[in-house]
């Protein structure tokens, strides 16, 4: 099982994806996402502080409306910690997490095999009175006193 980084769309893609739900490539939505595509998975906050160290001072409540945002039109996706902080993650493609509960942190996870895996199990599966919309696989896990190799 591999954690890799998933690649984050470019800035001209973040701006069709925009255009595709007839929403305005602001200033501050173009900053959100520039930083967004060095951190992957981020909290309003973090995006914020990021953002206040480049001089551009956007408030923590503005980045969050905009993630909030990004996250309805599904450009972006929400990510819970365990502290009940709110996470955005770059990447809305598939895709399996591992989250570091100690330190707060989300990777990404790359396995097909076991998306796969799941899928299937899941087509013949029925959850009376639901219907399964998505998948959304997440490992929870602390770190071992070993340096992961591709870190």
């Amino acid at each position: 099982m591999a954690t890799i980084l998933i690649p984050a769309p470019t800035l001209q893609e973040f701006k069709t994806m925009l255009r595709r739900r007839n929403l305005k490539a602001t200033r501050q939505r173009l900053a959100v996402h520039e930083v967004m595509m060095g951190l992957y998975h981020a909290s309003a906050d973090m995006v914020a502080e990021e953002l206040s160290l480049r001089g551009s001072h956007v408030s923590v409540a503005s980045v969050y409306n905009i993630l909030s945002q990004l996250a309805d039109e599904h450009i972006y996706t929400r990510r819970l910690s365990a502290t009940n902080k709110m996470f955005f993650d770059v990447v809305n493609a598939r895709h399996i997490h591992l989250y570091d509960r100690e330190n707060h942190l989300f990777r990404d996870v790359v396995d097909e095999e076991l998306q796969e895996m799941v899928a299937a199990h899941l087509k013949r599966r029925r959850f009376k009175g639901y219907t399964i919309e998505d998948i959304d696989i997440q490992f929870i896990a602390r770190p071992t006193n070993r340096k992961p190799k591709n870190a």
